[in-house]
């Protein structure tokens, strides 16, 4: 009863926003009824909102209609592209711009008006957007949580790096750490999304272990391979994307490098005054980090 009255409140929200964005939102989802309603009150400026759900079994698919969200259903059969780059190459959009979400991030007021602004810049093709975590109940701000995407861009000029061509539907439907690029100049926008995430650690986890898999698929063969062509390249100097791509490399080939990394998070980056939310993060991106080594190292047994 209380989820129902949330949705109709959440609806009514969506409803009184005004000033048409000329915007089409791409939603991946499976199984995001419990963030789903809060995401979608939030875009009821923007044209045109497109759920991209993989057989979700429970209210995803009902919640995405209600709001009246276009619901296509994705069947992933491994290799590429997967989900996002799939609705970027399928789907017949009538706006010209198009924002990347995820189910649990929420676009606010003020973000809103910024991308009204920016999207009437002819000097720009794309716009990198802020993120604000909020996990465990607590807005994350150290521990180096500050995180920037590439999820804004005008239709056609932006595509999604593939990194991996061998994929499977054990390294999850969508991508991962893949990264837009796009034709073109672009620019930051100040205001963030927010990352709402209302669902539990089981599900967190169980997320984190497919990306486990094909990060270790990924970092494996650029160890051997080099970068493939029309990759993001990793670099010191380059955008956060790159620098944090640079320092994965350079970390991994570091003994020890969960626990420094859980250290560097969160002592030196001051994940300690998020209190436990900020320990509980800061120990799950160790492990995550371990976990790919340990799957690495899994990969390479195996060939030999």
């Amino acid at each position: 009863m209380a989820n129902a009255q949330l949705i109709s409140d959440l609806h009514i929200e969506s409803k009184l926003a005004g000033n048409t964005l000329p915007v089409a939102v791409i939603i991946p989802t499976r199984n995001e009824a419990a963030n789903l309603p809060r995401c979608l009150a939030s875009l009821g400026r923007c044209a045109e909102v497109y759920v991209i759900d993989s057989n979700s079994t429970d209210a995803t698919v009902e919640i995405a209609r209600s709001f009246g969200a276009k619901v296509v259903q994705f069947e992933y059969r491994g290799g590429w592209p997967k989900k996002r780059q799939w609705a970027l190459n399928t789907l017949q959009f009538a706006s010209p711009w198009v924002l990347l979400l995820d189910a649990d991030e929420v676009l606010t007021p003020m973000l809103a008006d910024e991308m009204a602004a920016a999207i009437r810049r002819p000097e720009f093709n794309g716009y990198w957007v802020p993120l604000r975590i909020r996990f465990l109940g607590r807005t994350l701000r150290h521990g180096d949580t500050s995180f920037r995407k590439l999820s804004l861009f005008r239709h056609g000029m932006g595509r999604f790096e593939c990194r991996l061509q061998n994929q499977d539907a054990s390294m999850a439907d969508m991508e991962v750490h893949e990264h837009v690029l796009v034709d073109g100049p672009t620019s930051e926008l100040k205001h963030a999304l927010s990352h709402h995430n209302v669902n539990s650690l089981f599900r967190y986890i169980e997320k984190h272990n497919e990306y486990s898999n094909w990060e270790a698929r990924v970092l494996l063969e650029q160890a051997t391979t080099g970068s493939a062509a029309g990759e993001l390249s990793p670099s010191l100097c380059g955008s956060q994307a790159q620098r944090r791509r640079w320092l994965k490399q350079k970390l991994l080939r570091v003994p020890g490098s969960p626990i420094l990394l859980f250290f560097y998070k969160y002592l030196f980056r001051f994940g300690f005054l998020d209190g436990f939310p900020g320990l509980v993060y800061s120990a799950f991106q160790a492990i995550q980090l371990f976990h790919v080594k340990a799957k690495m190292y899994e990969l390479r047994s195996h060939s030999e």
